[in-house]
Parts: structure tokens; C-alpha cells; sequence
């Protein structure tokens, strides 16, 4: 290696494996194209690979170390697995390369998983062009860090439930999801329903980087209000902030504007990793923290701002439970 040339190095988390090997495809003496198909390579998908292109197609994009804590026994399994999915085509990743900061491992649709997720909802496929777009906006994207946190709060509660067999994430729906399904009604970061033994909660989540004033926060309320005033559920508004002091001035505006008809939970690190744990403060209820299973939640009647009960196709890990659904 001549004294000029940087050597070659490999993302965090990620062994160096030099080249890829060529795709080894099955042939059946049919002409197929230069590029896989989904038929080329269904041989070498199992249900855990079909799970995680379902995940990245809901959440867009998730972390090595978030597929490892979701699907996997031990990070070297789940790196080898990710890397042969990328060879296939299937799902594809980036890491962006910020001085001082963490630089994971994100992985998002590659253009035959998103193809499959697209044909499963007898939506048109994108076209490499389209999804290379999409690809890069989210590599691009300001709210990132953002959007990762708030996946982390989800993986948080599928890897609690991996340790808990009473328990399980039963519904995990992103913004996008979230907004369409309530009628566009609320655009929360996330919804999600938690069953743990015979208690369910339903949730819309709200992540705060503590990147804007607390009133803006509160501002948020006036939408959830009047979905909950046209029929929408009654689930608990969860407040995930960053600290503890910002949680107490959040409980202080609350107390200075009541939200009567809505049900408010707020936590911050201080209380605990664990967000199915005991830490979740109700507003106007003093100080004691429940767990997420404690908090009021009722779905109310399925309407048309209302999905109601979750169903079993709503299982963010239905594919991996029942191979044959």
C-alpha cells in the first residue's frame, strides 16, 4: 500500500470482509436478469429476515445494535445475518461519519425487501431511483438522531417483552402510520399498544430532545383533544423528555393549564431505562410512578379515527411467532 493511500475500514460494529463474494443464485435453465429478483432469492429468506424488512419498512431505519437486541442472540449472528442480506439485495445501510458523536451501524429497505413489503400491500413497488431517494433523505435527514431515539423507545419495550413471556409490544406504529390510521387528527411520534398479563395501554408517544419550549409541548395537547373530542381512543399521552427538570417545569405548565379530558404521562432517564417499568408520572396525580401497564387506557369503539383493539396482523413480531401467518 503506497504511503498516499487511506487503508479501508469498516463501520462500527461491522467486520471488514474485504469484497463481497458474488450472489450464488439458483438457475433452473430460465434466462434471468443481471439484477435478483425476489423469486432468485426466496430460497435463502427465513421468517426473522421477512421480520426485519417488515420493521425497517414501518420504523426506516434501525441500528445493528437495535436488530441485535429485537431478533438476535448474539451480535455476531445478527452482523453475519445483515451482511448476507445485504449481498442479496435485500436490505442495504449506511454510517454517517460525525467527529465526536456515535456513528452506528443504520440499516434501511433495500430495493427487494421494499419491493415485497410494497407487492404485499398490493402497493406499486418503488423503483431503484425512487427508493435511492428515499434512501438518501433518510441518510440525510436533520432528525435522525431524532427518529433513532424514538425507535429506541419502541425496541425498549420488544426487548422487555422478549424477557417477559406475559408481556408484548402488540401494536408499533411510526409517525406516518400513526397520523394516517387516526384520520391525520395527530402526528405524535409513534403509537404503540403494551399488554402485559390482562392489562392492556394504548399510547401515542411523544420524544422531546428538549430542543423547544415547554409551551410548544403543550401546544401538541389541542390535537389530541379533539380526537379524543370526534372519538378517538383514550390512550395516555406519553411524554419521554430528557431530564428531570424539564419534566417538572412540563408538570408545572400542566397544573397552569389542565387538560381535563386527556390522560398525560411524563418520564425522563432519572427514573429508570425500562420505559414497561415504574417510571411514568401522571399529570395532577402527584409523584408516584406507575408502570406502563398501570396507566388508564381504553380503546373505545372502533370508528373511523378509532382502529380500536389491536388484531393479530398488528404483531410487529407476528412472522417470528407464527411462521405461518
Amino acid at each position: 500500500m503506497s504511503a498516499s493511500a487511506e487503508p479501508r475500514q469498516s463501520p462500527t460494529g461491522e467486520p471488514s470482509t474485504g469484497n463481497p463474494p458474488p450472489l450464488t443464485v439458483r438457475t433452473t435453465g430460465v434466462r434471468r436478469p443481471s439484477t435478483p429478483t425476489l423469486i432468485d432469492i426466496s430460497h435463502r429468506l427465513r421468517p426473522r429476515d421477512y421480520t426485519i424488512a417488515s420493521l425497517l419498512d414501518e420504523l426506516t431505519t434501525l441500528t445493528t445494535h437495535q436488530l441485535t437486541s429485537i431478533l438476535f442472540a448474539n451480535p455476531t449472528t445478527c452482523r453475519h445475518r445483515l451482511q448476507l442480506l445485504r449481498r442479496l439485495g435485500f436490505i442495504d445501510r449506511f454510517i454517517r461519519n460525525r467527529p465526536g458523536a456515535p456513528n452506528p451501524v443504520c440499516w434501511l429497505p433495500g430495493l427487494l425487501s421494499a419491493r415485497y413489503m410494497a407487492l404485499a400491500r398490493e402497493d406499486s413497488p418503488p423503483t431503484a431511483k425512487a427508493l435511492r431517494e428515499r434512501q438518501d433523505r433518510v441518510y440525510s435527514s436533520p432528525t435522525l438522531d431524532h427518529l433513532l431515539a424514538v425507535n429506541d423507545f419502541f425496541v425498549s419495550l420488544l426487548v422487555h417483552a422478549r424477557h417477559r413471556p406475559n408481556a408484548a409490544l402488540t401494536r408499533l406504529w411510526s409517525e406516518r402510520s400513526t397520523t394516517g390510521s387516526f384520520g391525520h387528527r395527530i402526528k405524535p411520534d409513534g403509537h404503540g399498544v403494551w399488554r402485559d398479563g390482562d392489562r392492556e395501554t394504548g399510547f401515542f408517544l411523544e420524544l422531546d430532545r428538549g430542543t423547544e419550549p415547554i409551551g410548544r409541548l403543550i401546544d401538541k395537547l389541542t390535537s389530541h383533544r379533539r380526537l379524543r373530542a370526534e372519538g378517538g381512543p383514550q390512550y395516555p399521552i406519553l411524554f419521554a423528555l430528557p431530564g428531570r427538570l424539564r419534566e417538572q417545569n412540563l408538570h408545572r405548565k400542566l397544573a397552569d393549564r389542565p387538560e381535563p379530558s386527556l390522560i398525560i404521562a411524563t418520564t425522563s432517564p432519572e427514573s429508570g431505562p425500562d420505559p414497561a417499568g415504574p417510571v411514568w408520572r401522571l399529570a395532577g396525580n402527584g409523584r408516584h410512578r406507575l408502570t406502563l401497564a398501570d396507566l388508564p387506557s381504553n380503546h373505545g369503539e372502533p370508528g373511523p379515527l378509532n382502529p380500536g383493539p389491536t388484531r393479530p396482523e398488528d404483531h410487529p413480531l407476528r412472522l417470528i411467532l407464527d411462521p405461518s401467518a
